[in-house]
């Protein structure tokens, strides 16, 4: 899936809070700025959520999304810290620049980035 990409700095920052130059709403992928839509590195990180919230069925996936925020910024008391712990984070960042990736991604491949 490729998503639907708009590029719109108030729309980047007001899912992201201004932390972001890129977010994906399913199945919108928002970018900050034009010459962000041609970064095919970006564009398949942001891909990687796609795949990752279709699997899930969507909505569960921006609940786990959360709550593992939640817990990573408990274990780790800073926002960046626990962003990057992030299991779906780590394959996105993992993968980002495999742009065959998508195509040969395991079901729930996230699920080996979980840490206890």
């Amino acid at each position: 899936m490729h998503g639907v990409l708009i590029v719109s700095w108030f729309w980047t920052n007001f899912f992201s809070g201004g932390r972001a130059v890129a977010i994906t709403i399913f199945p919108f992928i928002f970018v900050s700025r034009s010459d962000l839509a041609k970064d095919n590195v970006l564009l398949n990180h942001e891909r990687i959520h796609l795949q990752q919230a279709l699997e899930l069925l969507v909505l569960p996936f921006y609940i786990f999304y959360l709550l593992e925020f939640c817990l990573r910024y408990v274990q780790h008391k800073n926002f960046n810290k626990a962003y990057f712990a992030l299991s779906f984070e780590q394959e996105a960042y993992a993968f980002q620049a495999d742009l065959g990736y998508l195509r040969r991604r395991k079901l729930w491949a996230f699920r080996r980035y979980l840490k206890k």
